[in-house]
C-alpha cells in the first residue's frame, strides 16, 4: 500500500567485485578454463545476456579469471577496478525499492536492467508508472522510444543528445521541423525531404536540394564541405520531443528533486550497509547480495513508514 504507480526512478551504481585487479590479464588472451569454477560457468552461462555478455560486443581490456563477468571500468574517475553494477527502480514518493537488477558495468546493461525491472514490476506487483525519471544515460533516442511508443510512460529524462555542432555551422537544431509536410526547413526557407529509407538502424536522412545548396548565400554556414545539406532525423524523434517538452515544465523540476532519492540509497548501501565490495562472485553472487541489501534498506524504509500504535493501558 506504500508504492504507488505515479512516478518511478531508476539508476544504477557500481560496486567493486571480488576481484583483485592485480591478477587481471588482457581480455583478448583469456579463455575459458577446462576447470572452471562457479563463477567462470556463470560467466558462460550468461554471454547470450542482453545484462551481460551481450551487453557489447566490445573485447573488454582486462578480465578477472576468478570473476570474468566483472567489468573492468573506470567509470568513477579514479582508478580502475573490477565492477558490476546495482540497479535499483524506487518509487518516487517513499523512496521504496521496486525492483533490482544485477548487471555488467556498461550503461547498455543498465538500461537493458531498466526495461526488465518496468516489465518485471507490472507482471508481478501491477505497478504502472504513469512517469519515469532517470539521468541522461537512460535519455536515447531507443530507450525513449520505447517509453513512449511502447510503455506509455511519461520520459522525465534528460535527452542524449549530440547532434550540435561546434565548428560555427548550423546543427538540426537551426532547421524547423515541418511534421505536416515530414520536411525540414533550413535557415534559408528550402526544404529537406527524405527518401524514407532507415539508415544507422534508426535514421531516417533528410537531404537538400544540390541546386538550391550551391546558390545559397548560407552555404559557408550550413555545408562547406558537401554538396548539399543532410539532416539526420531519429524514428524516435517524436519520444525525444515529448522529453523535451516534459523537460520545460514543473513536474520534471518535481521529478528530478525528487530522483536524487535513489542516489541517497545508493550512498547508505555503501555507507551504513558497507556493502562497498561484493563477497561473492559471478552474477548470480552479484544478484543475491543486491537483493539480500535492497531488502534491508527496504525493511528499514518500512519500519519508519508503518505507523505504530501506542500501547493501551491495562
Amino acid at each position: 500500500g506504500f508504492v504507488g504507480g505515479e512516478g518511478f526512478a531508476v539508476d544504477g551504481s557500481l560496486i567493486k567485485a571480488d576481484a583483485n585487479r592485480q591478477s587481471g590479464i588482457e581480455g583478448s588472451t583469456w579463455t575459458v578454463p577446462e576447470k572452471a569454477n562457479r563463477a567462470v560457468k556463470e560467466y558462460v552461462a550468461a554471454l547470450d545476456d542482453a545484462a551481460f555478455g551481450s551487453a557489447t560486443t566490445v573485447t573488454p581490456k582486462f578480465v578477472s579469471p576468478a570473476d570474468p563477468a566483472a567489468r573492468w571500468t573506470a567509470a568513477n574517475g579514479g582508478l580502475a577496478f573490477f565492477a558490476y553494477t546495482a540497479n535499483y527502480m524506487i518509487d518516487l514518493d517513499h523512496a521504496i525499492i521496486v525492483d533490482v537488477e544485477a548487471t555488467t558495468a556498461i550503461r547498455q546493461g543498465e538500461v537493458t536492467a531498466a526495461k526488465r525491472m518496468i516489465e518485471r514490476t507490472r507482471e508481478m506487483f501491477d505497478l504502472y508508472p504513469e512517469r519515469l525519471a532517470a539521468d541522461s544515460g537512460y535519455g536515447s533516442a531507443e530507450m525513449l522510444g520505447w517509453l513512449v511508443h511502447e510503455q506509455g510512460i511519461e520520459p522525465h529524462i534528460p535527452v542524449f543528445d549530440k547532434s550540435g555542432r561546434t565548428d560555427g555551422t548550423f546543427s538540426r537544431k537551426d532547421f524547423t521541423w515541418d511534421q505536416q509536410d515530414d520536411a525540414y526547413r533550413c535557415p534559408a526557407g528550402k526544404v529537406l525531404k527524405t527518401s524514407g529509407t532507415i539508415v544507422n538502424d534508426n535514421q531516417l536522412m533528410y537531404r537538400a536540394s544540390k541546386r538550391d545548396c550551391e546558390v545559397c548565400e548560407l552555404k559557408a554556414k550550413c555545408c562547406p564541405k558537401e554538396p548539399a545539406r543532410k539532416v539526420p532525423r531519429s524514428i524516435h524523434e517524436g519520444a525525444r520531443d515529448m522529453a523535451r517538452d516534459i523537460a520545460k515544465t514543473e513536474a520534471y523540476v518535481t521529478s528530478r528533486r525528487q530522483r536524487k532519492k535513489v542516489e541517497m540509497l545508493f550512498a547508505h548501501l555503501k555507507r551504513i550497509l558497507k556493502l562497498d565490495r561484493l563477497r561473492l562472485r559471478g552474477p548470480n553472487g552479484a544478484r543475491d547480495e543486491f537483493h539480500l541489501a535492497a531488502t534491508a534498506q527496504n525493511l528499514r524504509k518500512l519500519a519508519k513508514l508503518i505507523p505504530v500504535t501506542a500501547p493501551e493501558p491495562a
